[in-house]
């Protein structure tokens, strides 16, 4: 396995240069209010909060593959951390705590490491981005509930969305009133300049803010908390004892934080990289976590863990490498050697507000919505994953997201995409019978196209369709297995069965357009003599062949089948490509143009454009359906362009005419299908616009009594 190191570094661009420095220094301020809380939180000190924001950052920076992410001191494994210590009655904050907490860290980082070796990165690729999505946003939520008490001048909440209710609601009935209005007025700043001018650094000042006034105001006295000061120094490096934990229960719980390490920012790593348009390697990214994991535990610290607020943070401020990771470790480094003082002037609201900031730009609640309007299978699956994170924690959360993704995957690979095909006059090429009416089915042969892998979940549609759809003068199925990139032996089974069924009716069956790989399958499922038998071939053609059809396919209602000369026009009218584009949304989506098109008039008055500037060239049957709806807008065209409303009608219908004598022309076999759509255009016309309908009516018998007295 290939170690990369320092890779975001490589051909460091000289311009992103002082966005990655002002977006270290702010992740560093940002991460002291974080990381002192949540090493309170895993039973530690809270400068060893500041310790985690150290060292093991600046070896992840160096070991991973991502630009942007940032390590440290987090909510999930701080918060199962403390637990721990509580099931092994060690006291939080007490000397044995300090000692027991970085044997946890040390077994957490081998355990990461054996998900390296063990390439568990892959499974990362098993999970959707409806449950990326809702899983990013369901811890983003949670650490805003955690925080907002301090908003209003409690303290940090913990556990899941009960238990954050309950303390927000304690913390509501004694809020500090001042508190509460510096935190929210830091908030609203934030808000309004991250959209007015989002690459300010507004979150500086309003540090620097807040120290100024803890220094010249009396602050404390009304009642708004601040920082703990912290002493001066780096953390001390020693060896944990690995004697003070008993072996079973430190791997058991050393095991559930490593995973929920590994699942947490995997996720949000991959969540980010997404959405900026980069990728990374998910296993040097769980090497990286096990480096800085065992950085920590050599330095004291709890376990650590990727962090959303940060890394939006850096994001927000425009940091582009690890350079931002780097910066964020070593200014933490100077601080604690030179600038500890300053600390204990930092209001706590302001924090707050900034570390709510972050996440609030980080959430994807834009993404639920969009699901909601195109999947709401997949919105479903964005809010599974949510609320499991909010309501049972990280990773059962994640655990619930992937079981709803993988549900609606079986799901959907149980109801496949099929159809029956034919083929068009004139064509050599296969096309779902539903395209049209001029699509018709061989004589005697139901050609049926199955695109989805076959396995016990969705054979029985297989079976149902070519069964349901046999006929008297059935003489062939032919199955399209294009989209079948394997077979399980249920299908197998199932297979046979239906094959025999159909022979005991004098019925052949094909297996066509098929990679090759599935006849070794089917070998070895026991369906080798289906491929002894012939009933394997490469194409529909050579299928069709071997039962003596030969082109031109005779098609049935013993429509002509002619074939083309080269030099004569293929009947490859784009009505049917109008519709397949934007299938449903075809009226909409020609009453949409021909609104664009009645908006140019207004401006440039050339009614001749309405004729003209359509939708990839029309052709013929598109004119006409085309020309129907502009009828639709004959008065409003008349307003706009001061035409005579006659003239302008029989324009229309001059036009249609011209449509009409090319389809007779180069078209024959269609000429009366088009007589009898222009009839059902007619009527529609009739619905909507009978004044208009009327015109067009009185035109063409005009038109047809011209002729008449012509011919006499």
């Amino acid at each position: 396995m290939k170690i990369r190191l320092a890779q975001t570094l490589k051909g460091y661009e000289s311009k992103n240069i002082t966005k990655d420095i002002l977006a270290g220094i702010i992740i560093m301020a940002v991460s002291i209010p974080i990381s002192m809380g949540y090493a309170q939180i895993a039973g530690l000190p809270a400068v060893y909060g500041l310790y985690g924001s150290v060292f093991p950052i600046l070896v992840f920076a160096f070991f991973s593959t991502s630009p942007q992410f940032i390590f440290g001191v987090d909510a999930a494994p701080a918060a199962l951390v403390g637990s721990a210590l509580i099931s092994l009655h060690v006291e939080s904050g007490s000397k044995e705590a300090m000692a027991v907490v970085p044997v946890l860290t040390f077994f957490v980082a081998v355990w990461l490491l054996a998900f390296y070796i063990m390439k568990a990165g892959k499974l990362v690729n098993y999970i959707s981005a409806p449950v990326m999505g809702g899983f990013i946003t369901g811890i983003c939520t949670t650490i805003i509930l955690m925080q907002l008490p301090k908003l209003m001048g409690g303290t940090a909440g913990t556990g899941e969305l009960p238990e954050l209710a309950v303390h927000i609601a304690r913390t509501a009935k004694q809020i500090n009133v001042p508190s509460l209005i510096m935190g929210i007025a830091a908030l609203a700043i934030l808000l309004l300049s991250k959209k007015r001018i989002p690459k300010f650094p507004m979150a500086v000042v309003l540090m620097a803010a807040g120290a100024l006034m803890t220094r010249f105001f009396p602050v404390e006295s009304w009642g708004v908390k601040t920082l703990d000061t912290v002493e001066t120094g780096l953390p001390k490096w020693r060896i944990p004892d690995l004697s003070l934990v008993p072996m079973n229960d430190v791997i058991t719980i050393s095991l559930s934080v490593a995973v929920v390490i590994m699942a947490e920012t995997l996720l949000a790593e991959n969540n980010f990289a997404q959405k900026n348009g980069y990728r990374i390697d998910d296993n040097q990214e769980i090497l990286a976590f096990s480096m800085s994991n065992l950085v920590a535990a050599l330095t004291g610290c709890c376990p650590i863990n990727g962090s959303v607020s940060r890394t939006a943070m850096g994001e927000q401020y425009q940091g582009k490498t690890q350079l931002t990771g780097i910066v964020a470790g070593l200014s933490m480094i100077l601080l604690l050697l030179c600038g500890t003082g300053f600390i204990g002037y930092l209001p706590i609201p302001v924090l707050t507000a900034i570390v709510i900031s972050a996440l609030l730009g980080a959430t994807e609640f834009e993404l639920a919505a969009r699901l909601w309007k195109v999947s709401r299978t997949e919105c479903l699956i964005f809010v599974g994953a949510f609320v499991g994170v909010l309501l049972l924690g990280t990773i059962n959360g994640v655990l619930i997201g992937i079981i709803l993704s993988f549900s609606e995957m079986i799901i959907r690979t149980a109801k496949p995409a099929t159809c029956f095909l034919g083929i068009q006059p004139g064509h050599r090429h296969f096309r779902d019978l539903k395209e049209g009416a001029q699509i018709h089915q061989i004589e005697g042969v139901i050609i049926y196209r199955f695109s989805s892998n076959l396995f016990f979940a969705n054979v029985s549609v297989l079976q149902k369709d070519i069964e349901d759809s046999i006929r008297e003068d059935t003489r062939a199925v032919i199955l399209d297995a294009s989209g079948i990139g394997s077979i399980d032996i249920t299908a197998a089974d199932r297979l046979e069965i239906l094959y025999r069924s159909l022979k005991e009716k004098g019925i052949r069956f094909y297996i066509t357009e098929h990679i090759a790989e599935l006849n070794e399958q089917m070998r070895k499922l026991g369906l080798g003599y289906l491929i002894e038998e012939g009933c394997a071939r490469r194409t529909i053609h050579i299928a069709l062949k071997d039962m003596g059809i030969k082109r031109p396919y005779p098609l049935e209602g013993g429509v002509d089948n002619e074939e083309r000369s080269a030099s004569r026009k293929r009947v490859d009218n784009r009505v049917q490509e109008f519709v397949w584009a934007f299938g449903s949304d075809t009226e909409a989506e020609i009453e949409k143009q021909i609104m664009r098109q009645i908006e140019q008039l207004k401006q440039n008055g050339d009614v001749e454009n309405l004729f003209h500037g359509r939708w990839a060239h029309m052709e013929e049957l598109d004119q006409d359906e085309w020309l129907e709806h502009l009828e639709e807008h004959l008065k409003e065209i008349v307003n706009i362009s001061g035409k005579d409303e006659r003239t302008l009608a029989a324009r229309f219908e001059e036009h249609r005419k011209e449509v009409h004598e090319r389809i007779a022309k180069d078209h024959p076999e269609l000429a009366e299908r088009f007589h009898e759509r222009r009839h059902l255009l007619d009527e529609h016309l009739r619905e909507r616009r009978p004044e208009v309908y009327d015109l067009v009516i009185s035109l063409r018998e005009a038109e047809e009594k011209r002729d008449r007295n012509d011919q006499a």
